[in-house]
């Protein structure tokens, strides 16, 4: 190991999301990067932000953390947002700026000419990846990646293979690309107990279970349906939804018109980690991911996954072995089936029995290892 592979750097990590699987990996890299010794200091929005990850960030000793209001919609606003960026920048002397989800990711890759510190960027999910999107803003978002990632980007990290195929498809050189998959740490076994008896459910019982923000990409609604439509031939299972988001209130009524409020839970008070080992199984009803941390989650607590067909599923999930994939389409009785298969009790012991042999796939450390490798590399080249 030479010199130059030991000194410490100066990175500034910056996220707009402040929450969920982007705000978990941000999370993750600034707490791994400055034990190892670097000096970090991390950029978020406070818009946007879950008490939870405002905590947890500010737990972690870092030397300075920065509020810059930034919205996940273009607007007038990204302009007071980019200017108080780049000051943070410019006082700063990092040696890297890594930008962390679309907003982020583009506030911090613009620059003014002169001195250039190496920009990173992971989308966490190309908001071209939403099959919903329409021919139009795929255009308008497509445009905009492909022109910040060819003339302003020095390294791109992606989260899946599928969405390192999505980037070239953009037109982003492969040469300025790699793929990091994220890691976990294990889960918090402890709370398995707590988290059934806070809604009255006994150990024995089947239930599935929901960690994401109340969001279009992530489709609770298509959940709550599903769930709605494998209910009478599982007529002892719960549903618990961990989350909170801009759909709360549309997702309590949907849940009110279903009929199953006493077997529908929708919660707050639990982080993924804590509440995923009180599932028997995780559900990912997605409209698109790029490669999902509560997927990577539950696959590191040994619990089978039915999900869409969405980026990173095949990472996470051996179809038909460790869960099911089903077809991204919007019909939720797919997904029901799917649950009402899984947890037939022959069948629920065998994908069970090969979700706990794939469990120790993924690891924080490499995910760590491999970040801080690209950050030397595009620093070297300067």
């Amino acid at each position: 190991m030479t010199d130059a592979d030991r000194a410490s750097l100066s990175i500034l990590q910056v996220l707009e999301p402040s929450g969920g699987g982007s705000g978990r990996h941000f999370l993750d890299l600034c707490h791994g990067l400055s034990r190892r010794g670097h000096r970090v200091e991390a950029v978020f929005s406070p818009v946007r932000a879950e008490e939870s990850f405002v905590r947890e960030l500010k737990s972690l000793g870092l030397p300075a953390i920065h509020k810059v209001a930034m919205t996940r919609s273009p607007g007038r606003a990204d302009i007071a947002a980019w200017k108080k960026l780049n000051r943070i920048i410019s006082r700063g002397g990092f040696d890297i700026v890594h930008g962390h989800s679309s907003k982020a990711g583009a506030l911090g890759r613009l620059r003014l000419p002169g001195r250039h510190v190496p920009r990173i960027y992971t989308p966490h999910a190309f908001r071209t990846m939403d099959p919903t999107l329409g021919a139009s803003g795929r255009r308008l978002f497509g445009s905009i990646e492909s022109f910040l990632g060819r003339f302003f980007t020095d390294h791109l990290i992606c989260v899946s293979d599928d969405e390192f195929q999505h980037a070239l498809s953009l037109g982003i050189p492969e040469k300025r690309m790699s793929v990091i998959v994220n890691g976990v740490a294990q889960p918090v076994k402890d709370m398995a107990l707590t988290v059934r008896a806070s809604f009255g459910i006994t150990p024995e019982t089947f239930v599935f279970g929901y960690v994401g923000r109340l969001s279009h990409q992530k489709a609770p609604e298509r959940l709550i349906e599903a769930f709605r439509h494998a209910a009478s031939k599982l007529p002892e299972a719960h549903l618990i939804m961990v989350g909170y988001g801009e759909q709360d209130a549309q997702m309590r009524a949907a849940i009110a018109a279903s009929g199953l409020q006493s077997r529908i839970h929708l919660t707050s008070a639990f982080s993924g980690p804590q509440a995923i080992p009180a599932f028997d199984c995780l559900v990912m009803p997605s409209r698109y991911e790029a490669m999902s941390y509560v997927m990577l989650e539950a696959a590191a607590a040994g619990r089978p996954i039915v999900t869409t067909a969405i980026g990173g599923a095949t990472t996470a999930v051996e179809d038909g072995v460790t869960g099911i994939i089903v077809p991204n389409d919007g019909d939720a009785t797919r997904l029901a089936s799917a649950m009402v298969t899984l947890a037939e009790p022959a069948a629920y012991q065998a994908f069970r029995a090969a979700a706990e042999h794939a469990r120790a796939r993924f690891a924080i450390d490499v995910m760590i290892d491999k970040t801080e490798a690209v950050y030397r590399t595009v620093r070297s080249r300067r």
